[in-house]
This record gives structure tokens, sequence and C-alpha cells, in this order.
């Protein structure tokens, strides 16, 4: 679905399904900020060393299964 066929759904809605609409979206944006929060940590991390080489990746792969 096209950005310009969702806007044109919103504007049948009430406005209280558009005021609904407005929190899910809002929520989806708090969400995203917490994922890019987390890869920011890890990416410090990595950067700070905390790396492992591909073949210990594949051993310890390896061991969990």
């Amino acid at each position: 679905m096209s950005l310009a066929e969702l806007k044109e759904q919103a504007e049948t809605l009430s406005a209280v399904e558009r005021f609904a609409l407005l929190d899910h979206l809002a929520s989806l944006e708090e969400k995203e900020e917490t994922a890019q929060e987390t890869i920011d940590r890890r990416m410090a991390a990595m950067d700070a060393g905390r790396k492992v080489t591909q073949e210990e990746f594949e051993r310890r792969h390896r061991e969990s299964d």
C-alpha cells in the first residue's frame, strides 16, 4: 500500500480512530528508538574490542545446536 493510499484512508477515519492511529504510530516510533539504542550500544561494544572471529562464531554456534 502506498503512502498516498494510507493518507487517503486516514482521511476517512473518525476523530477517535485517527487518535488511535496516532497513538499506534507513536508507539512504533518509541520501539524504533529503542531498537536503535540497542544497535548503538552493541556497535559501541564492538568498537571497544568486544568481537569474535568467524571461526569462534561458528564454534559457538555448533556448540549451541
